[in-house]
This record gives C-alpha cells, structure tokens and sequence, in this order.
C-alpha cells in the first residue's frame, strides 16, 4: 500500500508539473458556442514568408492627440492594425496626453497592469487598492510609476498652463480600460436610479445632474 501511494503522488507530480493554466482573456468576455465557426482569441498570424520589417514598426504614438473631450486627455495606443507585429506578444503602448488642468479620470484596466512614464510637463497619478488605501505620486519627466492589474488609477495634470505627455506600457494585447465614471452613470441602458441613489448616497436630481455633464 505504501508502495502504491508513493507512486500514485508521483504521478500526480509529473502531471500537475506540466499542467498550465488558460490563457487570459483579450475580450471583456467569451459566450460559449455550442455550434462553432471559426474564432480565435486574437488575430490571426499572415504566413511568415510573407513578414517584413514593416511590420514591427509605427509611427503612431508620434502625432499629438485630440485633449478637446471633457476631460482633457487623449490616448493613442498600439495595436495589431497599426503595429501588427506585436500580436501574440502581450504587450500594448500607449501615448497619453494630457491638457492643462487635464485629468485621466479613475479607470480601471482588467486584463493589464500599466507603467507610465511621464515625458513632459508634471504629473500626478495614483492608485486604490483594494482596501482602498490611495498610492500617490508626483511624476517629473523621466519618472515613472506603477499600476498594478485591475485596480483603479488616474493620472493628472495639475498645470494650469502647459499639456503633459506620457507613454505607457501595459502586459495585454487588449488590456481593456473602463472609466468609473461613465460605466457608472453614461451606461447603455442606464442604471436604475435607485441604485445609484444608494449605491453613491446622492438625490435624484444629483443623478439626473451627472449623467448629463456625463453624457448618459
């Protein structure tokens, strides 16, 4: 017997030694389909034949963006259509820019975790944890900073005067970004106004007050 248990937690060794978890996610989700036709999570690969050094560049991070929006930022992001030499590879940059007085407001990315560099003018970022202790941090040129997978984070500009500009790198092909604000009050269809009455401890009117500012 003891000979036989030996050998049946070696087994389970070997196994779950080469056992590996999914693969994460690169869509917010994945219905099941029980008479499938043909999709992939991600982009399919062209035959390596026909790969060029074209492929792995872009100058897509190098134009200033559109900061006109309610909020006073811009981002510019790689992807398999202007870059497509990064699918498969797990990683995504971003140019953010950032008008005077311009805010990135809380968001969230579920699929990534971000480093941001700041490149021009100052910034202050920060993020929540889940006990909901605030990480903050001051950012001058050349510094950068951490966001870790999933929780919710901001970036500021707190010059009056001049844009910032920084670039991030996040560990997704599609990270996925969802601002707390507009998925809270600008959803489609709209959250019933009970719950955010609660759910916030504001009126009514309050409610009425920022879907519109919001665009809801």
């Amino acid at each position: 017997m003891t000979n036989y248990l030996h050998l049946l937690f070696f087994t389970l060794s070997l196994l779950l030694g080469q056992s590996r978890p999914d693969p994460d996610p690169l869509q917010d989700y994945c219905v099941a389909d029980n008479k499938p036709e043909f999709f992939l999570n991600g982009v399919p690969c062209i035959n390596p034949d026909k790969v060029t050094p074209s492929h792995f560049v872009t100058s897509a991070l190098s134009k200033n963006g559109n900061t006109s929006n309610q909020f006073g930022f811009s981002v510019t992001a790689t992807n398999t259509v202007n870059l497509p030499g990064l699918n498969t590879l797990g990683l995504v940059l971003t140019r953010i820019d950032i008008a005077a007085n311009g805010i990135v407001p809380p968001h969230s990315h579920p699929r990534a975790s971000e480093v941001t560099t700041c490149l021009k003018g100052q910034l202050l970022v920060g993020f929540i944890d889940t006990n909901n202790r605030v990480f903050t941090q001051n950012l001058k040129p050349g510094e950068s900073f951490v966001f870790p997978k999933g929780l919710i984070h901001f970036l500021s500009n707190n010059e009056l005067r001049e844009p910032a500009l920084a670039l991030s790198g996040l560990n997704s092909q599609n990270p996925g970004t969802q601002i707390a604000s507009l998925a809270t009050f600008a959803s489609k269809p709209a959250i019933y106004d009970e719950i955010l009455k609660k759910g916030f401890q504001i009126t009514g009117r309050e409610v009425e007050t920022i879907r519109r500012n919001l665009g809801g």
